[in-house]
């Protein structure tokens, strides 16, 4: 079953998925049997700010966002590529939350030399987003830091197993109090962040700017604004500054969805993210179409080049 939220097709719960079964407080193999990432080549030079791009795995491939350059200079139009999207799940037996992949986003994983290396050799970086499944569990609702630190190992053990380059949250269809779990509070985010940051000191992590987490950013003296790498805006075709405390070289207040946002209004927000200093703009929704003429809307203005597309 699928269903079809402001533009985001998610995969409920119940359909085929293959799943990662890692209880609160237990073991993770993953890392022990985890593949080490390509080593990157060096992107061409590029000056501007940085590109990502979501791609919603259920229908696409990640391949997709090698594929377009620049005419200047040939270097990557994206910097980030996001794999959209994996589920903190909850398991009504233990009364645990864990990491889901369905069955799209495990073949990406499980296929990471053709979906994911070839990013990373071009020196993209491809980090996995978190997402909500209708089944109560978030990441604002965590009831201990002990729950929270041990969803923060499932994630950073995934990061390791398969070579990824980061973790993306997005609070978005969680459901809070779906099974009984509880509503959100003020310290789940705070102690799971800053639980994946000491996990994963290197590796990129971000925030869709969105849901009770995103709202919840200090508990306790502790702020983890500064934990982010990125915070980008969560509506597409507009211009929202997130909320967070951060440089304005990691945030992006443009998003736009690319084949559905005109483009001048792709144009627009390009433009202003330059002339306003801003530092990273967001794109979703990234297919296998030839989308040269969409991309190249705001790379002429980002970059001051055109995009090329080579299947």
């Amino acid at each position: 079953m699928f269903t079809l939220v402001r533009g985001r097709l998610r995969t409920a719960a119940f359909a085929l998925s293959a799943v990662v079964a890692l209880a609160f407080g237990g073991t993770a193999a993953t890392a022990a049997t985890g593949a080490n990432s390509a080593a990157a080549a060096p992107a061409a030079a590029k000056q501007g700010p940085t590109s990502v791009a979501y791609v919603e795995v259920n229908n696409n491939s990640m391949r997709n966002v090698g594929k377009y350059t620049l005419t200047g200079g040939g270097g990557n139009v994206f910097d980030v590529a996001v794999i959209f999207a994996a589920n903190i799940n909850y398991n009504t037996g233990t009364k645990t939350a864990y990491l889901h992949f369905n069955e799209n986003v495990q073949r990406v994983l499980d296929n990471a030399a053709t979906e994911i290396r070839p990013l990373q050799q071009k020196g993209i970086k491809v980090v996995l987003s978190v997402l909500g499944n209708h089944q109560g569990a978030g990441f604002a609702n965590f009831p201990s830091q002990q729950a929270a630190s041990a969803f923060a190992k499932q994630l950073s053990d995934t990061v390791a197993k398969y070579g990824l380059d980061g973790i993306d949250f997005d609070d978005e269809y969680a459901e809070y109090g779906n099974n009984g779990t509880g509503q959100p509070n003020d310290s789940s985010f705070v102690h799971l962040v800053t639980a994946l940051r000491a996990n994963m000191p290197d590796k990129i992590i971000s925030l869709y700017n969105i849901g009770p987490a995103a709202s919840r950013l200090s508990y306790g003296g502790v702020d983890i604004s500064s934990a982010f790498d990125y915070a980008w805006n969560p509506y597409y075709g507009t211009w929202q500054v997130p909320r967070v405390a951060l440089p304005k070289s990691k945030l992006s207040p443009a998003a736009v969805e690319i084949g559905r946002t005109s483009q001048s209004t792709a144009a627009d927000l390009a433009r202003r993210t330059v002339s306003e200093g801003y530092g990273v703009y967001l794109t979703y929704n990234l297919d296998g179409a030839d989308r040269s003429a969409d991309v190249s809307a705001f790379t002429r203005e980002l970059y001051g080049s055109d995009a090329v597309y080579t299947p």
